[in-house]
């Protein structure tokens, strides 16, 4: 029995669905302690955009490190955090007139999530924020009432309050969503209803989590309109979807909506070094006070310096450009699975895919083939239907058609196996 099964908690999860000891990653592969190479197509769960061990940002954290820079930092000043601070104005906020503060905090998501809330509440004076079905936020109390799974949630041991789940935008029924957002429009109209608007509306433009569901433009020009109309911070969710997933550095840059807070994390770390960070619109980030929500790793410059160098990859489109031939390839491979009903739908943007098995059971035994046979692939959504492709979005061209034969291999083994 090894190490792992005799002293590491019970609630490991990612470990029984890859059981192997890894030992080395480069770009989209890794290879375990017996010299077994997986291609990734899971990368972190979102987190490993630029791929494992990027040479460009492992040699900026190495040039760092040998000249002795600051490594913790609080929320304190150092070269590293300008930087990262100027470049990511330069590159991201300018070009787009965004004037957004930036807000580090605890280097997780859900700890994004939280300030966020936080933040909204402080700012309207209000309690209550409306999440939507399927959305997930998080696994802290404040961020796991926003998150709609209940598997998850029923861990939580209180009750989860504060937060009502409305309908996301459906895929097979646009009009219900849209409806469901005039419905709540009128009910805040109305005085006499007992409903009252929330400090916030919060949102994944992209479901990962819950399924790969995209939301539309239409949909989420209509959630901004209502945010404002009464008063409530429109808080997007990017964590898993966004430093360039989708074919560009937002998930909503071609929605025609501006966010007043956007919460990033995962990606932006660049070689999987942990950071997150709020862009807040000045007029909310007004409202916080010095060290109201604090964190003791808001100061990490290795993610600093090689979130900076990540973001030079967003200087001119070569990459984005690379990510939609990637996805479109990815979309031509695996087509065919749906006219030959081995899989019940295909969806997604950008480098985010989700092939929707229509069953949990099937999805796993996919899941399961794949690893035996090399590649790493995630399931998400209801019941964990969904195989989540979401590699590197710089895997060489080579690894992703080699995985994509190993996933339709595995697909047509297990539904024939069904047969």
């Amino acid at each position: 029995m090894s190490i792992f099964e005799q002293r590491e908690s019970n609630i490991r999860a990612y470990a029984r669905t890859y059981p192997t000891v890894f030992v080395t990653a480069k770009n989209a592969r890794q290879v375990d302690e017996d010299g077994k190479e997986y291609i990734d197509f899971f990368a972190g769960a979102g987190v490993l955009n630029f791929g494992h061990n990027n040479p460009r940002m492992k040699q900026a954290m190495i040039d760092y490190l040998q000249k002795d820079g600051v490594l913790h930092s609080l929320d304190m000043k150092t070269q590293a955090k300008a930087h990262f601070m100027q470049k990511f104005t330069d590159v991201i906020l300018e070009p787009r007139n965004m004037p957004h503060c930036m807000q580090f905090m605890g280097p997780t998501g859900t700890n994004a999530v939280e300030a966020a809330m936080k933040l909204a509440r402080k700012a309207t004076g209000r309690h209550d924020i409306v999440a939507f079905s399927q959305g997930f936020h998080g696994m802290t109390l404040g961020a796991l009432a926003a998150t709609a799974n209940d598997y998850f949630r029923q861990a939580s041991g209180v009750p989860l309050l504060h937060v009502s789940h409305e309908l996301f935008d459906q895929e097979h029924d646009k009009e219900a969503a849209l409806n469901a957002l005039e419905t709540l429009a009128s009910q805040y109209r109305d005085p006499a209803s007992g409903i009252k608007p929330p400090a916030a509306f919060m949102v994944e433009t992209i479901q990962a989590e819950g399924g790969v569901n995209i939301a539309s433009a239409q949909w989420m020009q209509a959630l901004e309109k209502l945010a404002k109309e009464f008063g409530s911070v429109l808080i997007v969710d990017d964590i898993q979807v966004g430093c360039g997933r989708t074919g560009s550095y937002f998930s909503f840059d071609d929605m025609g909506i501006n966010p007043d807070i956007i919460t990033l994390a995962k990606g932006i770390g660049g070689a999987g070094t942990p950071m997150a960070m709020n862009l807040v619109h000045p007029d909310l980030d007004k409202h916080w006070s010095p060290g109201e929500h604090t964190g003791t790793f808001r100061g990490q410059n290795l993610s600093f310096v090689a979130g900076a160098e990540a973001l030079s990859y967003f200087e001119d489109d070569k990459l984005m450009s690379e990510v939609t031939i990637k996805a479109e390839q990815v979309r031509h491979a695996l087509e065919p699975l749906l006219t030959e009903n081995s899989a019940k739908a295909l969806r997604g943007k950008g480098f985010i895919l989700g092939l929707d098995m229509g069953s949990g059971e099937v999805a796993a035994k996919v899941v399961q083939r794949c690893f035996k046979k090399g590649l790493m692939i995630g399931a998400c959504g209801k019941g964990g239907r969904v195989l989540k492709i979401i590699p590197p979005l710089t895997i060489p061209e080579a690894d992703l058609m080699e995985g994509l034969d190993i996933l339709k291999s595995a697909v047509r083994f297990v539904m024939e196996e069904a047969a």
